[in-house]
């Protein structure tokens, strides 16, 4: 596996405004492109309204509302995500998002992957984009571990046939492992790993092999675990700790 990030510093490659905004963990990249249209951002000195203009920093002097811009302090936190939550930051749809429940003082963090409205258990938050980066690339093989039940009775073959994958809306759906824990006729009990975080993939391939998921949680994000933390609940990790942990997988 390609070495995590053990620490994170200012970028100095060539970004796009209002991406060196979101890579630094100032603000996401709608927001920055809100401050940006509003006048507030100036770059050397010039007053600035394309989101799109290629800046380097630090070498070029950018400020906002007069202020130069600051890297904040990197920031890692372990979260319980409730079911019946979003993990965007806002939603056209009014619907409840994590963020509803998480201090402000927090500043602008992001999830690491999401989970969808009708998944609980751990989610990822940080404003560390390295380390974002590195835990959802495919190509370093990260793990998700999840606790999914589903009506009806779960096979060993239907188990394999998980594992070699399905095809649906032309994608390939498998899990890396599944497990089953407790099956009858009426409900079975998986524990399902994953390396890759497609779009309501477990859902998908569940249903593709004729099992309805009735309840899906998540317990394990590569070396994080959900352990006692409740719904709701949080536990902040340093950065360094958390960058170091990676870099063990």
């Amino acid at each position: 596996m390609t070495a995590a990030p053990r620490h994170s510093s200012p970028p100095t490659s060539r970004a796009t405004l209002d991406r060196l905004f979101s890579k630094l963990g100032i603000a996401s990249r709608g927001m920055s492109q809100k401050w940006i249209h509003e006048g507030r951002v100036r770059v050397n000195g010039r007053l600035v309204k394309n989101p799109e203009i290629w800046v380097s920093w630090p070498s070029d002097s950018i400020t906002l509302d007069g202020e130069p811009i600051v890297a904040p302090e990197r920031r890692f936190f372990l979260f319980h995500k409730p079911k019946g939550y979003i993990t965007t930051h806002s939603d056209e749809k009014g619907r409840k998002t994590i963020f509803d429940i998480l201090p402000k003082t927090f500043g602008f963090i992001h999830a690491v992957g999401r989970l969808d409205q009708a998944t609980s258990g751990l989610l990822l938050l940080t404003n560390d984009s390295k380390l974002s980066s590195f835990l959802t690339d495919p190509i370093n093989k990260v793990h998700r571990i999840y606790l999914v039940s589903v009506r009806g009775k779960f096979t060993e073959t239907q188990s394999l046939q998980a594992k070699n994958g399905i095809m649906d809306q032309g994608e390939l759906l498998k899990c890396e492992e599944i497990r089953i824990q407790k099956s009858s006729e009426r409900e079975t009990h998986l524990e399902v790993t994953l390396i890759e975080g497609k779009n309501r993939e477990i859902r998908r391939l569940l249903k593709g092999l004729g099992h309805e998921v009735t309840r899906l949680r998540r317990i394990q994000y590569g070396p994080f675990k959900l352990d006692t933390l409740l719904p709701g609940e949080w536990k902040e990790l340093p950065i360094a700790l958390a960058s170091r942990s990676c870099s063990e997988l």
